[in-house]
């Protein structure tokens, strides 16, 4: 066995005084470091173009995290340039050796994890266990795309012919773009440029707006895990600039998204059309959104279902794909499991990242406005439980917001809201549950609060989710244990960290020689 067996990550128990002190001191050393310039990465060069991208901490909103420099055209067709150059050789490295220096980053990621979620805290507003865990997913994604890898490089199974020796192979494509979110800012980054590279490709990475430091970090880590220059390639600037330009260049072989709809989309469109001298249909891999259900029956334990539920829902503030935002619950234990979501709803504080609140900032202001926008419809369309605006603060506080009484076609019941609210819609019973649940025109993250089997079996058939869960929270998927992604309109179902994965950015090549 080329490496030793593959296991998660584990997080943080911040309840201990030794690690909570640890990372508290990781925190200063973070916070002393804020403001600083970041320069583009092409071809391992740092390029400085003039101009800057400034990132806030959004709990306090007039604390720069740090500048990162603005590319344009001109450097697009130098990343384009430097990504093709480090193609020709790294596609002819052996699946062994690429998979090596994945290993080697996430010993790096291991042994820097406390200062990397220091800055998931100032950049997204991760409270200590959200910014640990993004971190240990990002790991994961290393570990375990190195050896998910290697099978690959062996050829496919096929039946023989006399005569003649065929062999068919899997191959490199060339050079991707990879867009990731800010919601998971480093553990999505690293997982959606990793997992192309092993196998051969090499990448131009342009991330959100909203959290390009963290970006220009992953750029050290992959300098100190000693991959050749230009097999990672970062662009930071302005989506208008960036954006299109990359999606529609001849030379991109294929897009790896995560994010919007609007944005899924538009880029699932704009890669479709055939540009002058491109010599290849793209591949677009589109990881969307959801509008996240948990069904609760008559036969559910109460406390479990309201527990999960509000873990599901305000985690990171509901700033998750996967997290719930519809609670359908059956009339007969309606009442008991509203009861208990308000108590536990108000029980979480708000506050700072850095002071390690259970419910922290919302990214930035135009997300911040949007959330309300529909808090202030919701009060029109339902009846509001608890929360139900600002809390705040000198950053972009929401308060947790439930409404009950949720009719099916209301706004904050259908659209992804992005944010601490989650709709309660009554149901009549369980099947009615599940026909609200698969109303939806999304279809990722899903769970049932159950002990009734018939119900669970019922689900596991019909409830229409890319990552269904049974009694338990509906977020907190593993790499290599839950692989994650939907299907309808919340994306192409390339389900990250999953066994397939890999195989989405090869090609397959066959060669018959007759004797």
């Amino acid at each position: 066995m080329l490496f030793e067996p593959y296991r998660n990550e584990p997080f943080a128990d911040f309840s201990d005084p030794a690690t909570l002190a640890s990372f508290q001191r990781a925190l200063a050393g973070v916070r002393a470091q804020l403001g600083r310039d970041y320069p583009l990465t092409i071809g391992g060069e740092q390029v400085v173009t003039g101009s800057f991208l400034e990132s806030y901490d959004p709990a306090r909103k007039d604390r720069l995290v740090g500048r990162v420099a603005k590319a344009g055209p001109r450097e697009i067709e130098r990343a384009m340039d430097a990504a093709w150059e480090a193609y020709a050789d790294w596609s002819r490295w052996g699946m062994a050796e690429r998979a090596r220096p994945l290993v080697k980053l996430a010993a790096v990621m291991r042994r820097r994890r406390e200062e990397l979620a220091a800055w998931l805290v100032f950049e997204a507003s991760k409270n200590y266990l959200e910014a640990i865990a993004d971190v240990a997913e990002a790991i994961d994604f290393c570990e375990y795309y190195a050896r998910t890898a290697l099978p690959l490089a062996e050829p496919l199974p096929t039946y023989a012919h006399p005569g003649e020796e065929n062999t068919t192979t899997f191959q490199p494509m060339g050079v991707g773009l990879v867009i990731p979110p800010w919601n998971f800012l480093l553990a999505i980054l690293v997982g959606t440029a990793v997992g192309p590279v092993v196998v051969g490709n090499t990448v131009i990475i342009k991330p959100s707006p909203a959290t390009p430091v963290i970006a220009a970090k992953f750029m050290e880590l992959v300098a100190e895990a000693g991959f050749p220059a230009g097999v990672f390639n970062l662009l930071t600037g302005d989506d208008a600039v960036l954006g299109d330009a990359l999606v529609d260049h001849p030379r991109t072989r294929f897009i790896n998204f995560t994010g919007s709809v609007a944005t899924g989309v538009r880029i699932f469109e704009r890669s479709a059309k055939v540009h002058p001298g491109q010599h290849w249909l793209k591949r677009a891999f589109l990881e969307m959104g959801g509008k996240d259900a948990l069904i609760v029956d008559a036969s559910a334990d109460v406390e479990l279902a309201a527990a999960s539920a509000v873990a599901s829902a305000f985690g990171f503030q509901g700033q998750k794909c996967s997290a719930m935002s519809r609670l359908i619950v059956v009339d007969a234990v309606y009442d008991a499991v509203l009861e208990r979501v308000k108590a536990l709803t108000e029980a979480l504080s708000v506050g700072p990242a850095d002071d390690n609140h259970d419910v922290c900032a919302v990214i930035n202001e135009r997300q911040y406005v949007k959330i309300l926008g529909y808090i202030e419809a919701g009060k029109n369309e339902a009846r509001l439980l608890t929360g139900g605006g600002p809390a705040g603060g000198d950053g972009w506080f929401i308060r947790p917001t439930v409404f009950a009484d949720v009719p099916v076609g209301a706004s904050i019941a259908c659209d992804e809201i992005f944010g601490p609210v989650v709709s309660v819609l009554r149901a009549r019973d369980f099947d009615h549950a599940l026909e609200i649940a698969n109303g939806s025109s999304y279809a990722l993250t899903g769970g049932v609060i159950s002990e009734d089997r018939r119900n669970l079996e019922k689900a596991r058939r019909e409830f229409q989710a890319g990552n269904l869960y049974l009694n338990r929270k509906i977020t907190g998927a593993l790499v290599g244990v839950q692989p994650f992604g939907g299907f309808k309109m919340s994306g192409s179902n390339t389900k990250a960290g999953g066994p397939d994965y890999l195989r989405n950015f090869m090609e397959m090549k066959t060669v018959t020689e007759r004797f």
